[in-house]
């Protein structure tokens, strides 16, 4: 795995989807932090605009996505950097978050859709699902980010 973890991350760096930063665990709880607000804010608009809600949920993943970037000693960079966050997060992850990533992914793609052609809406058990999702997806990575520093108070 390290080999491949090596091999993976030298690819993304040729490739500009990957720049090296450090970034202090201070930062990569503000981007939890505010991942779990972004769920609220899902839930606070799933009466009233589904695709709010669907954003929110997406937004939520994508930074709690970013902040496990970050925990490797890394930014997304170039022009695809929401798709860089989706991939680098689930190599990192692993095989216990397949599905998640690949839901995560599909979000990534129906929210492009909708809103650069406004003509696929998202029904509300498509927001639903987006933010049953996120909430399990944002809580797992949670857990992951404390493994990785126990004395982290996120939340």
């Amino acid at each position: 795995m390290k080999n491949d973890y090596r091999a993976y991350v030298q690819r993304m760096l040729r490739e500009g989807l990957l720049k090296s930063q450090k970034v202090e665990f201070d930062r990569i709880s503000r981007f939890l932090v505010r991942a779990v607000k972004d769920l609220e804010t899902a839930q606070a608009n799933l009466t009233i605009d589904e695709e709010a809600a669907y954003t929110f949920a997406y937004l939520g993943m994508l930074r709690a996505g970013r902040a496990i970037v970050f925990l490797q000693g890394f930014r997304p960079a170039g022009t695809q950097q929401h798709k860089t966050v989706v991939e680098f997060s689930g190599f990192v992850l692993g095989e216990e978050f397949r599905r998640l990533i690949k839901r995560f992914d599909a979000m990534r793609r129906k929210r492009h859709e909708f809103t650069y052609e406004p003509v696929f809406p998202v029904t509300m058990k498509e927001a639903k699902d987006a933010l049953h999702t996120a909430r399990e997806f944002v809580e797992k990575l949670i857990g992951f980010v404390k493994e990785k520093n126990p004395q982290m108070d996120l939340l």
